[in-house]
C-alpha cells in the first residue's frame, strides 16, 4: 500500500474504533500494513484487489493465554 492509501484508512479506522491507531508498513511487502494501539502491535491488514474492487481484510489474532490472563 502506498503512503496516501495508507493515511486514509488510518484515518477511517482511528475515527470507527480508536483514535490512538497508527498503520506502519511492513518491511519486504506492500500488500499489507501492520496495525498499532499505541506501542502494542495488534494486527495486520492486507490489501486485496479482485475483479477491479479493492478491499481490506484485518486480521487480528488473540491468543487465549491473553484473555485469561
Amino acid at each position: 500500500m502506498n503512503r496516501e492509501e495508507t493515511l486514509r484508512l488510518e484515518a477511517y479506522l482511528k475515527e470507527k474504533l480508536n483514535p490512538g491507531l497508527r498503520l506502519l508498513p511492513r518491511d519486504k511487502t506492500d500488500d499489507s500494513v501492520e496495525v498499532y494501539l499505541g506501542a502494542e502491535f495488534i494486527a495486520v491488514i492486507y490489501k486485496d484487489v479482485d475483479e477491479g474492487e479493492t478491499s481490506y481484510q484485518f486480521q487480528m489474532t488473540v491468543l487465549e493465554e491473553d484473555i485469561n490472563g
